[in-house]
């Protein structure tokens, strides 16, 4: 079976459709619904072990129902059906968090369908057809290193790389994405991924996943939330949670002997009535450790984390940590890769500048000759360039008989074809760098001619790549024809995308293997802050290094195999979809629409996480102080009557104050679950605007909230039979 090499127009599918998102908005009432049994289900121990402040909730709920049972009252029912709901309210905000990504999950999975795969026994690149056998085979059988040929209409098999042709990949079942995207050997625009569907023409692809880590796999785990792991913030978070939790833990305990004395007392003068309501049970001292421990923030925290990778998935990034979402909220330097990031990724050939007398017709013939074979984007283009200008709708030229094609190579720069036909002198065409290809005239007799440095320079100065074309036939000196220009076409709104991020306090710095004429003039037109010029791996794992060293955080996106290491090394590392697999791989984020601005929204993302996490836990605590004016008033009031003062809600009756506390304990979770989700809305400003504005709205907040709540719930709970 032969796998023919596939030339297309290089005109592209545009890349800047804007891809449809998730609503970010108030929380569907159906949603709450279908993620009630998941809620149920999460009342495992198993499951409540890992928040210490709902395990002591479930413990106390427990401990009440048992006493509700052993000596019921209306009173002992109702608060441990209320703790119980506080128990299930707060698995409710994780199970919605999770149940947001179910849809996509789904969609995922609808992608990973059993499929077959025609693998390529013993292919190599250029190899005759009768070098190889292919064999169907199904594609979980599949191994890393196999090649597989996709055919027009067939699903990609596995993750892997397109070693041969090039053709037309519908990526919407990952993406969401309708337009199809070009996938082709020989660039950074190589990666494909399983369970996506070729719609035309035919490619060949190494597979380079490992059994059972496909990429389609790993999405669907995150975005359940079934790997995600808890941040170092929220494990701090935790250990801060679960120390409040045990100092309110031990002085709720140690008011047992004053309960035992209370009891004593009014058995012993049980007509003084100085000793009313409630007393200091069990009952109300589960209640008031429920109340004082930070069960809001206990029972949000998880949603919180998931909700901030959700809505990284809402925008097409994949994130493989939720660390990385975390230290994109304080990213302080971004390197950005120039190829296939800051501009569209391959360079095109945009001209054809003769020189010597030649004409712009010569000058793309000779091109289009030596550029057949070049499998490269450029190479493409250049072929798509002279047919378009100079010939539309001819045929292709076949020099196959008597041509023998010069491939490119480090040492060399420069590419062609020698053309040997039996009725005319042999003939040499050379493409390539201006230097290569210059000293390569020089050998072969002939001079540079008028005009080359010239173009060359004019070229570069403006952003551009020089390639000189030249030829040589026997007997005679050789010559120079001209020059293409490639240029880099620098992606639409960079410069205003880069001046949103100069405002949030980020530098941005351009890394290119370009010359720094070209890195300048790239970086002026796009608008970053800084460039390296000439830059090898190692350039850009010393700068990152550096700026590390100097204690900031470093962001780095690329699509390249030469990016992998720098990805690896960057506290935030974003692949793009669109780059090569190596470069997913080392990245800790993936954005699915190849948009290297998208860093934008990850940076706001990660301080919507941070600054709701803060906040959320701010209007927890403040809760506390008011349930304290509800509760302790209600339990001591009795014996010590100086501590009516402070019941300064003036609430009805003792079982009301505490019963109101608890019930508002409960349902201020529920009422929080859709800004956890949606997050509190990031605004840049500097860290002191941000945190007055916080303390302002969700520390007073917080304060006059629930005084207003339990205030109107006492109201309600007084009319309810044996509540007095």
């Amino acid at each position: 079976m032969s796998v023919a090499s596939v030339t297309t127009d290089d005109d592209r599918p545009a890349v800047d459709t804007p891809t449809p998102r998730a609503g970010g908005g108030l929380l569907d009432p159906r949603q709450l619904a279908r993620s009630l049994p998941g809620a149920l289900r999460k009342l495992d121990p198993r499951t409540l072990w890992r928040s210490p402040v709902l395990l002591i909730v479930a413990i106390g709920a427990a401990f009440t129902t048992v006493l509700a049972v052993t000596d019921p009252s209306v009173f002992g029912w109702a608060i441990t059906g209320w703790l119980w709901l506080t128990v299930i309210f707060a698995n409710l905000a994780e199970a919605v968090a999770e149940g947001r990504g179910k849809a996509q999950a789904a969609t995922l999975r609808r992608a990973r369908q059993d499929t077959v795969a025609t693998r390529l026994v013993g292919w190599a690149p250029g190899a005759p057809a009768d070098a190889y056998t292919d064999e169907v085979v199904p594609a979980p059988q599949l191994r890393q290193g196999d090649v597989v040929l996709v055919d027009a209409g067939g699903i990609i098999p596995g993750d892997g790389d397109v070693v041969e042709g090039i053709a037309s990949v519908d990526e919407s079942a990952i993406t969401g994405e309708s337009a199809p995207v070009i996938r082709e050997s020989g660039g950074d625009r190589s990666a494909v991924t399983g369970g996506t569907r070729v719609l035309s023409d035919r490619i060949v692809v190494r597979i380079s996943q490992r059994p059972g880590e496909s990429f389609i796999d790993r999405m669907i785990a995150l975005v359940e939330g079934a790997d995600r792991q808890k941040t170092p913030n929220e494990i701090a978070l935790n250990i801060l949670l679960a120390a409040l939790t045990l100092i309110f833990l031990l002085a709720v305990v140690t008011l047992q002997p004053l309960a035992i004395f209370a009891k004593g007392w009014q058995a012993a003068a049980p007509d003084t009535g100085a000793v009313t309501g409630t007393g200091v049970t069990g009952v109300v001292l589960v209640s008031l450790l429920v109340c004082l421990i930070p069960t809001t923030i206990g029972a949000l925290l998880s949603a919180i984390g998931i909700a901030g990778m959700d809505r990284l998935v809402q925008r097409n990034v994949l994130a493989m940590s939720g660390r990385a979402v975390e230290a994109a909220g304080d990213v302080s330097t971004l390197l950005l890769d120039k190829t296939g990031t800051i501009t569209l990724g391959n360079r095109q050939a945009t001209a054809f500048l003769p020189v010597d007398g030649a004409t712009a017709g010569e000058v793309a013939a000779a091109a289009r000759l030596s550029s057949l074979a070049d499998e490269t984007p450029e190479g493409r283009s250049v072929v798509s360039l002279a047919a378009r200008e100079f010939d539309p709708g001819a045929p292709e030229p076949d020099p196959l008989p008597c041509a023998e094609f010069v491939p490119f190579t480090a040492q060399t720069r420069m590419s062609g074809v020698d053309l040997t036909p039996p009725d005319a002198p042999a003939r040499q065409v050379r493409k390539g760098a201006a230097t290569a290809v210059l000293a390569w005239v020089r050998e072969h007799g002939g001079e540079p001619g008028t005009g080359v440095d010239r173009i060359v320079d004019g070229i570069g100065g403006h952003g551009g790549t020089p390639l000189v074309v030249a030829e040589h036939v026997a007997g005679e000196p050789a010559r120079t024809l001209g020059v293409i220009h490639l240029k880099d076409v620098v992606k639409t709104g960079m410069r205003e995308r880069f001046a949103e991020l100069r405002r949030m306090g980020i530098r941005t710095v351009m890394i290119t293997g370009d010359n720094p004429r070209t890195a300048q003039a790239i970086a002026d037109e796009a608008g970053v802050d800084d460039f390296l010029a000439e830059a090898t791996p190692e350039d850009k794992l010393a700068l990152i290094r550096r700026e590390q060293e100097g204690g900031r955080l470093v962001a780095m996106t690329g699509d390249g195999t030469n990016d992998a290491p720098a990805l690896a090394q960057a506290d935030v590392g974003v692949a793009m979809n669109t780059g090569t697999s190596a470069a997913k791989e080392a990245g800790n984020m993936v954005d699915l629409d190849s948009d290297p601005t998208k860093l934008i929204e990850i940076v706001e993302i990660g301080k919507q996480l941070l600054i709701t996490r803060g906040a959320l836990t701010t209007f927890s605590i403040a809760n506390d102080v008011a349930k304290y004016f509800a509760i302790i008033p209600a339990m001591f009031a009795g014996l010590y009557p100086g501590l009516d003062r402070l019941n300064v809600m003036r609430l009805g009756s003792p079982e009301s104050a505490i019963l109101a506390a608890v019930i508002f304990n409960a349902l201020v979770i529920v009422a929080l679950i859709p800004l956890a989700l949606r997050g509190v809305r990031y605004r840049p400003a500097a860290a002191s605007t941000l945190l007055g504005r916080n303390l302002l709205v969700y520390g007073v907040g917080g304060l006059v909230a629930p005084f207003v709540g339990i205030k109107l719930i006492d109201l309600l709970v007084q009319y309810v039979p044996g509540i007095s």
